[in-house]
């Protein structure tokens, strides 16, 4: 740990999670597909699954795999984001934690997948990525998935520049114990191409 805070909170002084639920529900009503996550997750998975939302937010894509027959624990550091999953889905596992310390919630172990969307690794605090990356791969049982979903430029990021590359976090991954299965530039799955601004990538915790 670095003792700095998240980007996330300098970004929003942890107080963003109404202004974003409002956000995904404008989209919504526009006619947006707000579950594209949930959908390639649950496209990986077995009905009945247990999935680690890490950094979850406001909870839509836990709530959307839960309702796809999932079980989900979501985790985050931002208590106004929780505060809106509590609300929505009071009844489904939300636990107020660091991700670099996830080993300090007394998680059961052998997730079948944990998940970090939303440009939650480049919004990590900085110099604790490696050690989130760690902690994640614990959860997995051998052959669980890892996926993420992060930007690597500043059009896909709400920051002015990147804060990761992929070769530092598939290096991270290595360190952990998780192989590359597959990469995407999106969530519907559109080919990755070297040089993309975003990339969607599979890693899976190997025995």
């Amino acid at each position: 740990m670095t003792g700095q805070p998240d980007r996330w909170a300098e970004l929003t002084g942890g107080q963003g999670g109404e202004e974003y639920a409002l956000r995904f529900a404008r989209l919504a009503e526009s006619g947006h597909d707000v579950h594209g996550e949930a959908t390639f997750c649950a496209a990986l998975l077995r009905t009945g699954a247990r999935v680690l939302d890490a950094g979850c937010g406001t909870g839509r894509i836990a709530i959307r795999l839960t309702e796809l027959g999932h079980r989900c624990t979501g985790v985050d550091v931002d208590a106004s984001m929780l505060a809106v999953a509590r609300r929505q889905a009071p009844a489904q596992e939300w636990l107020l934690g660091d991700l670099a310390q996830l080993d300090t919630l007394a998680l059961e172990p052998g997730f079948d997948l944990a998940l970090a969307a939303g440009n939650v690794i480049p919004l990590l605090a900085p110099g604790t990525e490696s050690a989130v990356v760690r902690q994640l791969a614990a959860t997995l049982r051998p052959g669980g998935l890892l996926v993420t979903g992060m930007g690597l430029d500043a059009a896909h990021l709400p920051l002015p520049e990147p804060t990761v590359t992929l070769p530092e976090f598939d290096t991270w991954c290595t360190e952990a114990g998780l192989s590359l299965l597959q990469r995407y530039a999106t969530w519907s799955g559109d080919t990755f191409h070297p040089g993309g601004g975003y990339a969607v990538s599979v890693h899976t915790r190997t025995a």
